[in-house]
């Protein structure tokens, strides 16, 4: 009889602790291409300001590292070796950052690609660097998003966008 009633009582615990797991704020999405992948944490504006000065109520700082995503960091697979922002990249596994600014970004492919945001980034481990204007967009997108199409990787989120060619 203890028995019975110490595995009910575990069961009841677990079911509970089961049914109370909600799904992430920001789930994990993926841009698939034919020789590009981007897996990232898709958070929302939610009605805030985004990218702005230091010192400003934005949530991301202009010229400040960026894990580019929610949660992890995001994460860019090239399938084979090609060109990123006309450099060379060779096939594998790469944590993707970026320094947002009002003009243009700065996006980065660095050699760590598993970490948690960007607070063991090291810039000792960046592989390539590029840099891509700015595209203010005339209505903002709700939720941070890739693509991967005409040749490109696309960002888009609140009011800026920035587009990196690639080639393979």
């Amino acid at each position: 009889m203890k028995k019975s009633f110490f595995f009910l009582f575990f069961s009841i615990i677990a079911l509970n602790i089961a049914c109370s797991q909600n799904p992430p704020a920001s789930p994990r999405m993926t841009a698939d291409g034919k020789d590009v992948k981007v897996t990232y944490g898709q958070p929302s504006k939610k009605g805030r300001v985004i990218f702005g000065a230091d010192g400003s109520q934005s949530l991301e700082k202009y010229g400040k590292v960026w894990r580019t995503g929610a949660n992890e960091a995001t994460v860019i697979t090239f399938k084979k070796d090609g060109k990123f922002g006309g450099k060379e990249v060779k096939a594998g596994d790469y944590g993707l950052f970026t320094i947002p600014g009002e003009k243009e970004w700065v996006v980065i492919l660095n050699s760590e690609p598993k970490q948690w945001g960007a607070y063991s980034y090291k810039v000792d481990k960046d592989v390539l660097r590029v840099t891509v204007p700015n595209i203010a967009l005339k209505e903002p997108v709700e939720k941070l998003t890739f693509e991967v199409k005409n040749n490109a990787l696309v960002f888009s989120w609140d009011a800026s966008s920035f587009s990196v060619p690639l080639q393979f």
